[in-house]
C-alpha cells in the first residue's frame, strides 16, 4: 500500500484527510460521510405537546412569547423557534407578536 503522503500528493489533499479516510474505511467499511443534522431535541417539547396544543386550541391568538412563558412555568426553557417548529410539525400557526393598537387615522393591518 502506498504511503499516506504519496496518496495525499496524488489527489491534492492533506495527509491528515487521507489518514482519516483510511480510519473511517477500517471502522465502517465505507468512506461515505456520516449523516449530518437532523432532529435531536424535539422530544423535549413533544413531551409537553398535549398541553401546548390545548393552549393553542383554547386561545388561537396566543403569541410565541406567551407560549414560551407558559412552557417556562412548566419547567421547559425553549426558544421561540422551537415552538414555531413544533406548531409547524402539527400543522398549526401562531401569531408572532402582540396585537397593535388601532390607528386613529388609517388601518395598521389588512
Amino acid at each position: 500500500m502506498k504511503g499516506v503522503r504519496a496518496v495525499a500528493a496524488r489527489f491534492g489533499v492533506s495527509p491528515s484527510f487521507v489518514s482519516k479516510l483510511r480510519n473511517r474505511y477500517r471502522r465502517t467499511g465505507s468512506v461515505a460521510p456520516d449523516q449530518q443534522g437532523g432532529d435531536k431535541r424535539s422530544h423535549r417539547i413533544e413531551a409537553h405537546g398535549g398541553w401546548l396544543l390545548a393552549q393553542v386550541a383554547e386561545a388561537p391568538d396566543l403569541t410565541l412569547k406567551e407560549l414560551r412563558a407558559g412552557l417556562a412555568a412548566r419547567g421547559l426553557e425553549v426558544s421561540g423557534s422551537t415552538i414555531w417548529r413544533f406548531l409547524e410539525r402539527h400543522g398549526l400557526s401562531v401569531k408572532k407578536r402582540p396585537p397593535m393598537r388601532p390607528s386613529k387615522t388609517a388601518p395598521t393591518s389588512p
